[in-house]
């Protein structure tokens, strides 16, 4: 019995000794190896010793998908679009509008990383330099540069896998419109409609980017951009009505209504434009603000629908 009894004894502590070796922790990481590098839109390479714990953003575009990975904000301009409700507490500070980032404020959230909007906010890199903040400029443009903008972000927070497994959703949802578009080719053109005027969008807009992979022509193709901005062409008539485009799409900055307005002034007042087949048949659409102004983000599949809802009704049926 007591042969026995030590025998278990002996067992047992074998079996403590073996449990306590599987919970040993890993070893320490390299101290001085860097949490990471990361080289950003315009050819910065940045070096972040340690996660960034602050991050302030200069759009709000991307707001929600450095959110759903776990990223802590602590500034974010004001916007009329693309602003989520939690992003409006108190814990999270205002630091301007979108085209005007008041740089004071931004210094006064103490972030260790400010994501900036490449085209519209590189002048903040100096002040941001020298208050040893670092920054990235990202685009989130196509659909392209906003999954290389999700890998950067779940770097950045340390949710890779996460990350990941929201492109491959976005990627089959996408996969999926363009699946159940008919096999037909359109002639688009995508004007852009500002209080200065209009402009011809390129492929490298939104609109451009989405008509391209659904295999549509953007009578553009092929123009000569305008100088400071390489996704648009400048607007003619004349070059419009050579083109014949049979739909147009119109994107737009400011009230809504009142670009409808001026357009359909425009139209009234020329010829020319009723010549147009889209005019004349009717596919003049305007594509929302919210989805095709500055990014759609996580909504990228919703962008998508959109525009497939707009032409193939009866496939694509809204929700009521």
């Amino acid at each position: 019995m007591l042969k026995k009894i030590l025998l278990l004894m002996a067992l047992a502590m074998l079996m403590v000794g073996c449990g306590d070796q599987l919970q040993e922790p890993p070893p320490n990481p390299d101290p001085a190896k860097p949490f990471a590098i990361l080289t950003d839109q315009i050819g910065r390479q940045v070096t972040f010793k340690v996660k960034p714990e602050r991050i302030a953003v200069t759009s709000a575009g991307f707001l929600e998908p450095l959110h759903q990975l776990d990223g802590n904000i602590v500034g974010r301009p004001d916007s009329r679009t693309q602003m989520p409700e939690w992003a409006k507490s108190a814990d999270i500070a205002s630091i301007g509008p979108v085209y005007q980032i008041d740089v004071e404020l931004l210094i006064a959230c103490r972030p260790d990383l400010v994501i900036i909007n490449k085209g519209m906010n590189e002048k903040l890199l100096g002040v941001l330099s020298e208050n040893n903040i670092h920054a990235l400029v990202l685009d989130m443009k196509t659909f392209g540069s906003f999954k290389r903008v999700m890998r950067t972000f779940a770097i950045l927070t340390d949710n890779e896998s996460k990350g990941e497994d929201m492109i491959a959703d976005m990627e089959r949802r996408i996969d999926d419109v363009i699946e159940t578009l008919p096999k037909e080719n359109h002639r688009v053109a995508i004007l852009h409609s500002t209080a200065q005027g209009l402009s011809v969008q390129l492929e490298g807009s939104i609109a451009g980017d989405i008509v391209k992979k659904f295999g549509w022509t953007n009578v553009a193709d092929g123009m000569t951009p305008l100088e400071n901005n390489p996704d648009a062409a400048p607007y003619s008539m004349e070059t419009l009505a050579e083109q014949n485009p049979e739909i147009i799409f119109v994107t737009s900055m400011g009230p809504i209504e009142e670009i409808k307005a001026d357009m359909e002034n425009m139209i009234a007042g020329n010829e020319a434009w009723r010549s147009i087949g889209a005019v004349r048949d009717g596919r003049v659409y305007y594509l929302p603000q919210d989805l095709f102004l500055l990014s759609p983000g996580l909504r990228y599949p919703e962008a998508f629908e959109t525009i497939a809802q707009l032409i193939y009704p009866t496939l694509f049926p809204t929700e009521n």
